[in-house]
């Protein structure tokens, strides 16, 4: 992937486009590699083995992926109606999603505080993040993070002989406000974030860098593999391959035929290795092989002394 933003860097954006690469990767790319600057962002280790939902599903479905690492349930919450009975509201699913789970995650680590501040401040940093501030696009951000608040999370780590099990909320307690009265709609803000999440997030955060994630945020599977590519490879020590099979039951549940979910993947590894130059894989027929690679975020920032604090605790 060197070759693509070495390529830009010669021939510029507009020179690049006429060679023979996919267009989506050139805008990707150069779109990261103009961002001069870039804050740090954090998501929980346990996120990079398994995701949320690309597509919508029947709001009482619940959600699973099962990886030979770790098996996760996302189980809809549900809330009162006028008719007595309480509605299921869905789990959470799609790039959305995923922009307000790291949002809150990174609040919560940077200011060491599980009461985190929507409203206002999640508009702004979505607008950061390339996200439209009006009509479907704040309907769409308003009914995840709904769903985000309702929703209850299972994860079973395996290992060896033995496994391990946390049941948690994403969050204990969330207040609304109303954004327009009249049709009564609500918007969240402020969360406080569940004990045990907060705990294990200070245990053990991911460190990106939020320049990725606001080119991608459109792309939620390449979202996922970028956060996946940041955790493994810094700390690979030799060549490490995957086959096929792991790599679909991570990122393809709910894929019938293998085929189509290679081609989907292998267009979203390109993606992802956009925003992530250093980021050294090898597709095979046989699966994909990681390659040792530098973190995207150096450790030599300023910013990398507080992931290390975080981690100490």
């Amino acid at each position: 992937m060197g070759t693509i933003h070495d390529l830009i860097e010669n021939e510029g954006r507009q020179g690049a486009l006429s060679f023979d690469y996919d267009r989506r990767i050139i805008k990707i790319a150069a779109e990261y590699m103009a961002m001069e600057e870039s804050s740090i962002g954090f998501l929980y280790s346990g996120f990079t083995h398994v995701g949320l939902p690309h597509k919508r599903l029947s709001d009482d479905a619940a959600w699973q992926v099962t990886t030979d690492r770790v098996t996760m349930v996302v189980e809809p919450g549900r809330k009162a109606s006028p008719s007595g009975q309480p509605v299921y509201v869905g789990v959470p699913y799609g790039s959305k999603a995923r922009l307000i789970m790291l949002y809150l995650q990174t609040e919560a680590l940077k200011t060491n505080n599980r009461e985190v501040e929507l409203g206002r401040s999640l508009r702004d940093w979505l607008k950061r993040m390339g996200i439209p501030q009006g009509g479907k696009s704040i309907a769409d951000v308003r009914e995840q993070a709904e769903r985000i608040s309702r929703c209850r999370i299972n994860f079973e780590f395996h290992g060896g002989n033995s496994s391990g099990l946390i049941n948690q909320n994403i969050v204990d307690t969330a207040m609304f406000f109303d954004d327009n009265p009249q049709n009564k709609t609500q918007f969240l803000e402020r969360v406080k974030l569940s004990e045990v999440f907060f705990e294990q997030l200070i245990r053990h955060p991911v460190p990106i860098e939020e320049a990725a994630i606001r080119s991608l945020n459109g792309h939620s599977q390449a979202l996922d593999i970028y956060c996946w590519l940041a955790y493994r490879l810094h700390v690979l020590h030799r060549p490490t391959p995957i086959s096929w099979i792991a790599i679909k039951a991570q990122f393809g549940t709910g894929v019938v035929r293998m085929g189509h979910f290679k081609a989907k993947f292998i267009d979203n590894l390109k993606l992802a290795q956009a925003v992530y130059p250093d980021a050294k894989t090898d597709v095979t027929s046989a699966g994909l092989t990681l390659y040792p690679s530098k973190p995207p975020i150096s450790p030599k920032t300023p910013k990398s002394s507080q992931i290390r604090q975080q981690e100490s605790r």
